[in-house]
């Protein structure tokens, strides 16, 4: 059964869902932020059903968050290169890392941002570029979309 398209929504964050929202989708990007690029190391390191692989690598392709590259001819083999559209989605992607990590990780933190000049985890914030202030849900409000019906 095909869930229901969230394309349509006015919601930024559903229309975002309709691209990344399958658990998939995610394990891919990060997987190509990390450097793989060739299907078969995508279906090793995931552990991922070729089929599903297949059609979870075309939607990404077709969404922009990944290119797809020809590397060889025969037989047809492909690359897919994460796009800077799926590299702006590294911040999601480590903040879904540090919730996990808290939320998830009984045993402790496995996998870590680390600063390269102090050597030390990084704890991720939300800063407001224009005042550099961290971004609160005390101190910051959503405005709810105005829908024309």
């Amino acid at each position: 059964m095909k869930n229901k398209s969230l394309g349509d929504m006015p919601c930024p964050i559903a229309r975002s869902l309709e691209h990344v929202g399958e658990w998939w989708n995610i394990l891919i990007l990060r997987e190509a932020m990390l450097g793989v690029t060739r299907f078969d190391d995508f279906q090793t390191s995931l552990g991922i059903a070729t089929s599903t692989l297949t059609k979870r690598l075309n939607a990404l392709v077709e969404s922009g968050l990944l290119e797809k590259n020809m590397y060889c001819e025969k037989p047809p083999r492909y690359e897919y290169v994460i796009t800077q559209k799926g590299l702006d989605f590294r911040p999601v992607l480590l903040t879904i890392m540090q919730w996990g990590n808290k939320y998830y990780a009984e045993e402790g933190p496995n996998v870590l941002l680390i600063d390269t000049e102090t050597g030390k985890p990084v704890e991720l914030g939300l800063v407001d570029k224009n005042t550099r202030l961290e971004i609160t849900h005390m101190q910051h409000k959503t405005i709810k979309m105005i829908l024309n019906k």
